[in-house]
Parts: structure tokens; sequence; C-alpha cells
């Protein structure tokens, strides 16, 4: 054990160059749209994760609290997740003003599973990710930056050709470089334009763009830096939904997102 556990934190670096950063001279003036992320966090947290009955009183809840999005499972991951959410759209569970979303890797076997999971739902979001910052492409994945962009672009690609398949369910499609808060912010703006590349969003039908602080590896603010930064320079602004998903590492999630949505943010996922 560390006698001085102090001595094994490091600042965070490099910080964003924002020096005439908008965000801490604004104020909140409505309320952001709301994801509960509880079903899923729930089920990866716990180590007898939840079964269906459990789910569903759970979805109930979060349903009566006036949730209107709320990421229900991880369809992929286990037969439980994905009988849960065959168990909401079969028994027709899903009121009309409450959109259910759903999780996926960037693997064409698992998208094809996440949405054989979802046949027949009026509406859903499909959530996307793939790490992309320097310790996941260099340890975990063993990935230059040029075959992170194709696991993204062709993640994003097969979901859009399976949804086509399902042309009577109202589809949206949501993208996370997951570990957004320590990737390099060049890089992260990258892959997320080259996925904006292939779903070509509008207006009338915009795409969610999900910057999680997967692990908090800063303070607060300098996440609000990182989230202003990436709004000013991403494009198709009014086509895209800026979400935030701040962890509790720090205990200062409230605080990361309250900020993040100074720094331009739209919705908070949590």
């Amino acid at each position: 054990m560390l006698k001085d556990p102090g001595i094994k934190y490091r600042p965070f670096i490099p910080p964003i160059d924002l020096p005439d950063r908008k965000w801490p001279s604004r104020r909140i003036g409505k309320a952001p749209r709301w994801l509960s992320t509880d079903l899923r966090d729930g089920n990866q947290a716990l180590s007898n994760p939840m079964d269906v009955e459990r789910k569903l009183r759970f979805f109930e809840t979060l349903v009566g609290a006036g949730f209107k999005e709320i990421e229900v499972a991880f369809p992929a991951s286990s037969q439980t997740e994905f009988d849960f959410v065959r168990v909401l759209i079969e028994e027709g569970r899903i009121p009309d003003d409450v959109t259910i979303q759903v999780l996926t890797q960037s693997r064409a076997d698992l998208i094809a599973r996440t949405f054989e999971s979802l046949e027949g739902a009026k509406k859903a979001i499909v959530h996307l990710y793939n790490a992309t910052a320097p310790l996941f492409r260099r340890v975990v994945f063993g990935m230059e930056k040029p075959e992170v962009i194709d696991l993204a672009v062709t993640g994003v690609a097969a979901m859009l050709e399976e949804s086509l398949k399902r042309p009577n369910t109202e589809w949206m499609f949501e993208y996370s470089p997951e570990t957004f808060c320590f990737t390099e912010p060049e890089f992260a703006l990258e892959i997320c334009e080259r996925v904006l590349d292939v779903l070509k969003p509008t207006l009338e039908r915009p795409f969610i763009l999900n910057l999680p602080a997967t692990v908090e590896v800063a303070t607060p603010n300098v996440y609000a830096d990182q989230i202003e930064w990436f709004i000013r320079h991403v494009s198709r602004r009014d086509a895209v939904v800026i979400s935030v998903h701040p962890h509790n590492d720090r205990g200062t999630a409230v605080a990361a997102a309250e900020q993040a949505l100074l720094a331009g943010a739209d919705r908070v996922e949590g």
C-alpha cells in the first residue's frame, strides 16, 4: 500500500487550448434531454445481474418517474438482455411517448443481433460505440488511427443497412467515441466526422453524438472545455445532438454534466 497515495496522480495532459472559453459565464436556461442508463449500467455493474422480471419493475419505475428516453439493454451481450427487449416490444410495455435505446459494440454480428432484438419496435435509438483513446488503440486493439476510424465507419454502415431492412420502425442512431475524455480532441472530431459522412443526418433526422467521460481523468472544467471545443469544430451542428455521459470516478458527475451543458451539450446520459 502506498504511504502517500497522492503521488500516483498526475496532471491531465494536454489541456485544451481554449483561452476564450464561453461556458463559465453562461447559465442553464432549459432542461436538457435526459436518458436513463440505469437498466444497462446496472446490469453491467452487478455481480448477479437483474433478471427480466426485475428489469421490468425497474423499467416501469423509470417510466413512472417521467423518463422519455431509456437505455434498456445491451441485447447482444446475453440472452437475458435480448429477452428483456423482446418482452418490452411483444407485450406492448413501451408507452408511445417513450423511446427505448440499446447499446452495441462496433461488430457486425453484434449489430445484427441488436437489430434482431428490436424487431417490431415502433421507435428505437441504436447506440454504437468503440474506444478511441491512445491507450485502448495501443493495448486493447493493437490498431492505428485509420483502423479505429474504419471500425467506427464499418459499424455505422452496418447499423444503417440493418435499419433499412426494418422500415416500419422509426430509427435514431447514436455514436460514442468511447473514452472521449482522454482521446486527442482532433482525433475524436475526425472519427465523428467520418461517421457523420456515412449517416448524413439532417435537421429532420438528427444524429446523436455522445461524448463520454468514460473514466474521469480530469476535473469537470477540463471536460467542459473539451465539449465546447468539439462543438465549435463539428460540422452539421444543426443536425447533431451533443450528448454527454459523465461517470462518477471523482464524485463530480453532476458538476461535469452541468458544466458540459454550459459548454453547449443538449443531452445527458446517466
